[in-house]
Order: C-alpha cells, then structure tokens, then sequence
C-alpha cells in the first residue's frame, strides 16, 4: 500500500466583512433631498389643514345662516301673531261672545281722567321716600 501523502496547502482566507468608505457627498445630497421632501410634507400638512380648517368654517358659518333666517322668520310669524291678538276687534268679538259682554250706551260710559298732583309749595316740608 503506498503510503498516503499528506500535504497541506496553506491558503490565506481573509473572513473580514468588507468596509465600503462613506462617500461624503452622496451623504449630504441624500440628506439635503430629505429635508427638502420633509419641508415639502411639512408645508402639504400645513395647507391641508388650513384648507380643512376653512371649510369648516364655511359650513358653521352656512349652517349659522340657515338658524338666523329660521329665527327671522319665527319672529316675523309671532310679530303677526301679535298683531292679530291686539286687534281691536278680536278683542271686542271675544269680549262680546265669549264673556257675554255688551258695550255701553252713551250715558252709561264714565270717563276717567287721571289727575296729577299739584307741586306742594316751596316753603313747606315734605318727606319723600
């Protein structure tokens, strides 16, 4: 049997991870391109959310429109309704057939006048409250 013959290659592996060098100016426009893109997103945000604040506006202001014309007319319509409880013959229909009220005759009425206080004279002492 032949003998075996060992022999041995000597390979130098190097397992070391490869170190790529940091390639300064595509840093900085990497960096620079963010902030732009982030100054962007910042100012979209910021338009958006006055746009949003703007509409809502709008509605509160068309919703607040439509409650003040509901209230003028309201209003208008109580106004007439006033109007047609004072009237002067309502008042003397009502009186007349519901109360069973009749109106005076000529003699029968009885003006009252009122009658306001003499001054009293200067020299006298009047309490007053």
């Amino acid at each position: 049997m032949p003998e075996a013959f060992e022999y041995a290659i000597r390979q130098d592996v190097r397992n070391n991870p490869i170190v790529r060098e940091v390639d300064e100016t595509r840093h900085r426009e990497l960096w620079r391109s963010v902030g732009v893109a982030g100054f962007l997103v910042l100012m979209l945000l910021f338009w958006a959310t006055e746009h949003f604040y703007l509409l809502r506006h709008g509605y509160e202001v068309e919703h607040m429109q439509r409650e003040r014309a509901a209230a003028e007319e309201e209003a208008r319509h109580l106004r007439l309704e006033i109007e047609t409880l004072r009237s002067p013959k309502r008042i003397e229909a009502l009186a007349t057939e519901t109360l069973h009220l009749v109106a005076p005759k000529g003699e029968e009425a009885i003006v009252i006048e009122r009658v306001v206080p003499a001054q009293p004279p200067d020299a006298s002492i009047v309490a007053r409250r």
